[in-house]
């Protein structure tokens, strides 16, 4: 009887021991199944402190005209017009890119003028203009662009000199905005303080037929905005004023 007792029990212990492995083995398992894709992230192209990243526009180092103000880029203006500084001139982020998400804060001094470009080719003795599609940054009561133009497409926000912002909702000079730049595939959505202000399509009838209406008609490389490989660098405009730019990031939607 004892003989059948002590089997009864040594049974019972293995078969403890063997479901014991077999619930450690499924609980080594299960974190790993739960464990999800990485959430797309932002990238910052300004770190508020240093200018790592970022060269000037067809040359390798950055013009001195551009500065670090209390976290933001700055570019002093020379009150001189576009590029008029001595050591002036547009900046880049040494970088391409081809679908992605912008975002960035931004303020002008009184009757302020910059722009921010995307999809831009650098083209030697070529201003970057000439090539990039660029998010109007202005000073809307007091810079005379405000008024030119037709129908507001020369205000903030819009595509400059092509389609206006609507709503126009941007702040006063000495304020700061916010601005939201999206392209993927084709499609470019202009945002200005948390609201979408415009939307279009590159490469399709309806962007060459508008190009050819506007003054890039006669530029190959703006109507083929982005290139071959349909992207580009992210440049911020030196236009001779005051201006300042923070909290620059982007998302990668490769």
């Amino acid at each position: 009887m004892r003989k059948i007792i002590y089997g009864f029990i040594t049974l019972t212990l293995i078969a403890m021991v063997m479901t014991s492995g077999k619930s450690q083995k499924k609980s080594v398992k299960s974190p790993s199944a739960k464990v999800s894709t990485p959430k797309e992230e932002w990238i910052k192209l300004f770190d508020g402190k240093t200018f790592t990243g970022f060269r000037g526009y067809n040359r390798t180092d950055m013009p001195k005209a551009w500065t670090i103000e209390d976290g933001a880029i700055k570019i002093n203006g020379s009150g001189k017009g576009e590029a008029g500084a001595k050591d002036g001139g547009d900046i880049i982020f040494d970088r391409t890119f081809k679908n992605f998400e912008l975002t960035f804060e931004w303020k002008v001094s009184k009757g302020a003028n910059s722009g921010v470009f995307y999809l831009a080719q650098e083209i030697k003795d070529e201003p970057i203009w000439k090539s990039s599609p660029e998010y109007q940054i202005l000073d809307n009561e007091n810079h005379p662009d405000a008024k030119l133009g037709e129908k507001g497409n020369r205000q903030s926000a819009s595509l400059y000199d092509l389609i206006p912002a609507v709503p126009q909702n941007s702040k006063p000079y000495g304020e700061w905005n916010t601005g939201r730049i999206l392209v993927y595939q084709g499609t470019v959505v202009h945002s200005q303080n948390g609201k979408n202000v415009l939307e279009y399509h590159l490469w399709t009838d309806d962007w060459k037929k508008m190009v050819l209406g506007s003054k890039f008609k006669d530029y190959e490389s703006f109507m083929n905005a982005g290139g071959a490989n349909q992207e580009g660098f992210i440049g911020l405009q030196d236009h001779g004023n005051d201006v300042w730019y923070r909290n620059i990031k982007i998302k990668i939607l490769d």
